[in-house]
């Protein structure tokens, strides 16, 4: 029989999981333990305890949970979270900090993105960047406190440019990525509800923004059913040129998805979380991971692929969103 590995070895073992191939491990360990090599492969052997900070340091950085790793009885998981204030700057610093991770999972030779999508995918938003300026200004006067918000209306001329320009920054990152989108009706009815309740609450100053932004939103949805086409992710307006089968969309017709993405990024896995609409909750513990990998391919069995293939399926699912718009169009009288 083997030996049992001791609670020292265990812990390491998960984080080498979380530290990419291209990485040395003790070069890892020594670096944010400020120790020399000799000492931190004296810890990785289990030969030197380490002490209660240092585990603290290490379970912290590499998002490993000291309970799930100890095989205690708890069910506690280490999330670091990121809670937005909705508000021009912090929506700018949101999307800097989205880019930043999107960019750095565009460089790895390994990634895989599954997102199960109550909401469409952030990057999507920025095929149209009125489309995009829209969402802002819904976040900044539904869920921020601020008075100066209250009687603000939307015009497209007083959008965020900072913001829109980092935004296409994540679209061009996002678009070369291997992703899984699982989505149902709701995930765009919802944000088609959006504008029509900001028009007939009057939230709208010029009409002409109104016609413009359910003009794109016929047109986003009109890309998205040729990017499901093609089987990949394109820019609007540029050739249809990407990498075969990288994009698979799925329409779930019963479960409300949660907006839950499961990346694996050089085999480093993550899971990623909303709250309070916008803010984020992140975790690195692969016991949570597996959970969350596990049950999306689950819920990918049961529905159904419409993207590349199952053209009949693709067909159904875009004309019930076109029918929404045209619905939509006739209730605010603009049909």
């Amino acid at each position: 029989m083997e030996p049992v590995p001791n609670l020292q070895q265990v812990f390491f073992r998960q984080i080498r999981n979380q530290i990419p191939d291209n990485l040395s491990f003790v070069h890892e360990i020594a670096g944010l333990l400020e120790i020399s090599y000799d000492s931190a492969y004296r810890r990785i052997r289990g030969e030197k305890e380490l002490t209660l900070d240092e585990m603290l340091k290490l379970g912290q950085r590499y998002g490993v949970s000291l309970d799930a790793v100890f095989h205690q009885k708890g069910n506690n998981v280490v999330f670091r979270h990121f809670g937005l204030q909705t508000s021009n700057k912090e929506i700018t610093e949101w999307l800097s900090i989205v880019y930043k991770n999107y960019s750095e999972a565009a460089k790895a030779q390994s990634k895989e993105i599954i997102y199960a999508a109550k909401d469409p995918p952030i990057h999507q938003y920025f095929q149209f960047p009125e489309i995009a300026a829209f969402k802002f200004f819904f976040w900044e006067k539904t869920l921020s406190d601020n008075p100066a918000n209250e009687e603000r209306l939307f015009r497209l001329d007083d959008t965020n440019s900072e913001a829109v320009e980092t935004g296409i920054k994540i679209l061009k990152a996002a678009v070369s990525m291997p992703t899984t989108e699982i989505w149902n009706e709701d995930t765009f009815n919802m944000f088609s509800r959006q504008i029509e309740y900001y028009w007939e609450s009057g939230y709208f100053e010029k009409r002409d923004d109104l016609l413009n932004i359910v003009d794109k939103l016929e047109k986003w949805v009109r890309h998205m059913q040729k990017q499901a086409d093609y089987g990949f992710k394109f820019l609007y307006g540029q050739p249809p040129e990407g990498v075969e089968n990288s994009f698979r969309m799925y329409e779930n017709e019963v479960v409300l998805n949660d907006n839950a993405i499961f990346a694996r990024i050089d085999n480093v896995t993550s899971v990623y979380i909303t709250y309070n609409v916008i803010s984020l909750l992140i975790s690195q513990d692969p016991v949570f991971c597996k959970d969350v990998e596990n049950f999306l391919h689950g819920l990918m069995r049961k529905s159904n692929l419409i993207s590349l293939t199952g053209s009949k399926a693709r067909n159904r699912f875009f004309n019930k969103l076109f029918a929404t718009v045209e619905a939509s169009k006739k209730r605010m009288d603009i049909s």
